[in-house]
């Protein structure tokens, strides 16, 4: 996926469970490797990456991982008041503020709010910039929630836009707006797996983007199975043993069958993915070992 070196913002979704922060780590590692400065952001997540990348644990803080390579676990009130300080101009004034119990109950009640504070922080990362006047990072990577939640964090600057009046807030959500509208600048990255509900799933993520009018860059199919079997195989296995009673000498023949379900599901998924999707989907082997493991990222990093 060459063209993701040159996008500043790498937004990334998609059904649970189908990997999305491993093909974020892979992803961040294969940048690195072609030079890139990275910063992966996460969103108040149930942090595994730091395991993916061989690390000690990722907080609210941007933390260095590696030689070109920023991580951040963002939490909602606490890039609330970072914004604050931006615009408070005063480190003092905004925790005075955010810490008011009901100024943080009226900021939980406003709907929008939260996402727009994790995916405001993740798109003011990719404004920073050094003394010399370099970005800090050249990619911003965020691992966005799964695709309903994903989805209402994408709409978030376009409400601000319709209901909120001129001022800051209106002029941030207008740039992250037309960032993410950038197909040069920005890239939405939809992970999914070669099964049947995620790719349902994942043909109607791309449909409802689309009505947006944002365009998915990339999707990624994560855990494909080498096929070993031939269509006519596949469907001679799966009769084996149907009505039949099974005896333990049967277990190879349930494994057999087994592997043709699952090459068949997986056959027509990539199909139905191909034909449903007006983007290409790349593919990422299922690995013989557990992906939360620095050398499995290295390894998917190199596919990438």
């Amino acid at each position: 996926m060459p063209m993701l070196a040159d996008n500043r913002f790498v937004l990334v979704t998609g059904k649970g469970g189908v990997g999305k922060t491993t093909v974020c780590a892979a992803e961040a590692l294969a940048l690195v490797a072609r030079g890139k400065r990275v910063l992966v952001a996460l969103c108040n997540a149930k942090e595994r990456l730091s395991t993916m990348l061989g690390v000690g644990p990722i907080g609210p803080d941007v933390t260095p991982v590696t030689g070109g390579l920023w991580a951040v676990n963002m939490q909602p009130q606490k890039a609330l008041e970072e914004y604050g300080i931006l615009v408070l101009h005063s480190r003092m004034l905004s925790k005075t503020l955010f810490y008011n119990r009901y100024v943080r109950a009226f900021l939980r009640a406003v709907p929008g709010m939260q996402e727009w504070a994790l995916l405001g922080k993740a798109w003011w990362h990719t404004t920073e910039r050094n003394a010399d006047g370099s970005f800090k990072y050249d990619v911003v990577i965020l691992d966005a929630p799964a695709t309903g939640h994903g989805l209402d964090m994408l709409r978030v600057p376009k409400v601000i836009l319709d209901v909120v009046p001129a001022g800051l807030l209106r002029r941030d959500a207008e740039r992250a707006w037309t960032m993410l509208k950038d197909p040069v600048t920005s890239a939405i990255v939809v992970v999914t797996a070669p099964e049947e509900m995620p790719t349902t799933e994942t043909i109607e993520l791309a449909g409802a983007i689309a009505q947006m009018g944002l365009r998915v860059g990339h999707i990624i199919v994560n855990g494909v199975l080498p096929e070993v079997l031939l269509p006519e195989e596949r469907a001679a296995l799966e009769k084996v043993l149907i009505g039949k009673a099974v005896s333990k000498g049967d277990e190879a023949l349930l494994i057999a069958r087994d592997r043709a379900i699952r090459e068949r599901v997986q056959a027509e998924s990539l199909d139905r993915l191909s034909r449903g999707l007006v983007t290409r989907p790349s593919i990422l082997p299922l690995l013989m070992q557990d992906a939360a493991h620095p050398e499995a990222i290295r390894q998917l990093a190199k596919l990438l």
